[in-house]
């Protein structure tokens, strides 16, 4: 099937290069003249696991282009992936959506179905549809369909290859048939709905995920003032089937593309309608909090910030992606540099990107075990394996001063406590200290 695909961040590329592997031949366009030829010499623009080998794989029947008309032209499926970033009142901003609904119905030259994989706010295929037809003026017969992603950054390829389910939106046979027919053979349930319901689903999926998130980093925030380990207290919930465990590990809050945008987005909309998500509105709030604790925990330590050394380990706000967007490190390390720190950071794959939101006041080093030479702090923001498989008697022989912040739990109690002089200071568990 040819198959045209506006825009190539995370979800249009990766969208592109998995239906390219599934077969069919795709265009993906974008209006960046250098990340297109980027793409066009088979380099990723984006660090995910796995995408630079299917681009280079499948180069031939995956083809990259500034020319809408030649991506349109002949298509019979045109997939919308472009970004819907938050506006300052947290509505989605929906710009580059009908920009390219406007370069499709001005260059779609057959029948075709143009499916929005961006996530947007209920009713917004409606909108596209009107807007498509208002400019096209009945020239070709373009349907609208809506078939959200629900890819994780990190394991994007996977979760598109591997879809734990298909959601198709459609209004009309000739869009439900293509869609069925372009996922055909794809071990994966499909679930047919409306459009709303399809915009819905994804809204419903995500907020409910970042729920689950806040929940257990309260449940987390006050184990530490009770005495209880949030670690075997989700391990405790999770051999409940209704529960699960998924989504419990405790931390300094969540970030990427997807959970801060959609809960405001969501709960905007909601307001807008004369409707409130009280649950939605306190996710945001307590993972805002959330980011700031680890500044909090290490005023424990200092009487006065300035003039010391802080180790950061982890800028991305997971590991398996070089995405810093929402993540903790942002908002914690300007706090830091503001206080008078020192900081030296490590991330495998985040420096770059790091440096443009924060072009002063941070060295960055090749390793762990540099970036913690002489350090007062060290605050962990990121699980990346390097930090999970080191031996924590590191921080002893290396820091000047061991008190390790960690955002992530990422290290056993019990062999904390078996290393000497360090005090170790993690989320929802007793404070270890062990220099005396």
């Amino acid at each position: 099937m040819k198959v045209a695909v506006a825009g190539t961040g995370y979800v249009g590329l990766v969208t592109g290069v998995c239906l390219a592997e599934n077969g069919h031949d795709v265009t993906c366009v974008d209006v960046d003249e250098n990340k297109i030829k980027m793409m066009q010499e088979g380099k990723s623009p984006i660090y995910e696991p796995g995408l630079q080998e299917l681009m280079t794989k499948n180069i031939g029947r995956l083809t990259f282009t500034t020319d809408h008309a030649k991506a349109y032209r002949d298509a019979e499926i045109i997939f919308i992936g472009v970004g819907t970033p938050e506006k300052k009142d947290g509505s989605a901003n929906l710009s580059y959506v009908f920009a390219a609904a406007e370069e499709i119905a001005q260059n779609a030259e057959k029948e075709c179905v143009v499916v929005i994989k961006s996530t947007v706010p209920i009713g917004t295929n409606d909108r596209v549809e009107n807007a498509i037809n208002e400019k096209s003026a009945g020239r070709v017969k373009i349907h609208v369909a809506s078939n959200p992603e629900f890819l994780s950054q990190g394991t994007a390829v996977r979760d598109t290859l591997h879809a734990s389910r298909i959601v198709i939106g459609v209004e009309d046979d000739f869009s439900r048939e293509k869609l069925l027919s372009l996922y055909k053979g794809l071990d994966a349930p499909v679930v047919v709905t409306n459009r709303r319901s399809a915009e819905m689903i994804k809204y419903a999926s995500n907020d409910f995920l970042a729920l689950k998130i806040s929940y257990i980093n309260e449940i987390a925030n006050l184990c530490e003032a009770i005495g209880a380990d949030i670690k075997d207290v989700a391990k405790g919930m999770s051999y409940d089937a209704r529960i699960g465990d998924k989504f419990l590990n405790a931390g300094i809050g969540y970030g990427g593309s997807c959970f801060p945008k959609d809960t405001k987005a969501l709960s905007w909309l909601a307001t807008f309608n004369d409707h409130e998500i009280k649950t939605v509105k306190a996710a945001i709030e307590v993972n805002e909090n959330q980011k700031l604790l680890p500044v909090k925990k290490a005023a424990r330590y200092f009487n006065d910030m300035r003039g010391i050394t802080a180790a950061v380990l982890g800028l991305t706000f997971k590991p398996g992606t070089d995405d810093l967007r929402e993540a903790p490190s942002l908002v914690t390390v300007p706090i830091l540099i503001d206080d008078g720190v020192k900081i030296r950071a490590w991330d495998p794959v985040g420096v770059s990107n790091f440096r443009k939101q924060v072009p002063e006041g941070v060295e960055y080093f090749d390793t762990v075990e540099e970036t913690l030479k002489g350090a007062d702090v060290c605050f962990i923001f990121t699980e990346w394996p390097e930090v999970l498989n080191l031996d924590p008697s590191l921080f002893v022989s290396l820091m000047k001063n061991p008190v390790v912040i960690d955002g992530r739990n990422c290290f056993d109690a019990e062999k904390i406590a078996s290393v000497k002089g360090m005090v170790y200071d993690s989320i929802g568990r007793a404070v270890i200290d062990t220099r005396s």
